[in-house]
Formats: structure tokens, C-alpha cells, sequence
């Protein structure tokens, strides 16, 4: 199994565009895109089954990361409000990103109305041959995203060197 990609609501798809290619550095594959409630088509009939009759239609925009996985951003016609995390709920709330330039994506998430939600955390801290740093930030419209300075193996493997 491969992860293929994620997809976040965002209150405004301009600003989301923004923020991920030049805070996070993610490439644009298809801009932003209207989608109306149509049943001709089949991308149509398929936002019909997940979206429900009457979604008054929605703008899309597929983006994508240096390792090739994408990110799919809706925002909806009818918007709701930012939502604050609810840790009670199951499912996803945050994905992940990894960088090479970890401090300077931190100051750009800032920089295009992001925020940073703790300080700067080492994993194996006991151990100076393992660098490998997490935070915690959040985009401009509450999704909560996790960035790491080493592979998911390298951060978590007890053994790598």
C-alpha cells in the first residue's frame, strides 16, 4: 500500500494555494477549479454520493509534494466556520509533511498565516547521534499538520544509525 493523498477543506482556496506552495513548497498539479452538482458526469455523480443532494458546489485544487503525494483541497460553497480540534472525535486529524529546510518552513508557515502549536521537540533527546526534530503547526484554517526533520523510519526505528 502507498499513501496517495489527503485531502483539507479550507475556508479560502487563493490563500490555501498560497500558504502550501510557498510556505510548504508544494507544486501545483490542477488550480483551482468550480465544481457545480451535476449528474452527467462522472465526477459529478461521484461528489453527489459524497457530498449529498444540494452541496451547492464547491472550488477544488490538486497540489502535490516533492515525493509525489497529493494534496486536495475543497472549499465549499457554503463555508463553515473554522473549526477548533476536537481530540474526543475519532478519524485523521493531522497528517504530516518532512522537510530538509525545517526551521525555514516553520518561519513560513508563520509568515502566510499559519501557526506554530509547540515549541520545537527532538525525538530521543537522550541520544545526540539522533537529530531527528517534530513540531506541531497548523495552517490558516485550523488543519492541524505535523512537520518532521527525518524519514518516519529514521524518527522512530530504535536501531538506525
Amino acid at each position: 500500500m502507498k499513501m496517495n493523498h489527503v485531502g483539507l477543506m479550507v475556508g479560502d482556496m487563493d490563500k490555501a494555494v498560497e500558504f502550501y506552495t510557498k510556505a510548504l513548497g508544494l507544486r501545483v498539479v490542477m488550480g483551482n477549479t468550480k465544481v457545480q452538482e451535476e449528474r452527467k458526469t462522472a465526477i459529478g455523480r461521484m461528489c453527489v454520493a459524497v457530498f449529498g443532494e444540494g452541496f451547492k458546489g464547491f472550488n477544488i485544487a490538486h497540489l502535490v509534494t516533492t515525493d509525489g503525494i497529493g494534496v486536495e483541497m475543497f472549499e465549499m460553497v457554503d463555508r463553515q466556520e473554522r473549526h477548533e480540534v476536537d481530540f474526543t472525535r475519532l478519524g485523521i486529524f493531522h497528517f504530516c509533511l518532512q522537510t530538509d529546510d525545517f526551521e525555514g518552513a516553520i518561519a513560513r508557515t508563520v509568515q502566510y498565516g499559519g501557526k506554530v502549536r509547540m515549541d520545537i521537540m527532538r525525538y530521543h533527546p537522550e541520544d545526540d547521534s539522533k537529530l531527528a526534530q517534530m513540531v506541531y503547526l497548523e495552517d490558516p484554517f485550523g488543519n492541524l499538520f505535523e512537520l518532521y526533520s527525518h524519514s518516519y523510519e529514521e524518527t522512530y526505528a530504535t536501531d538506525y544509525e
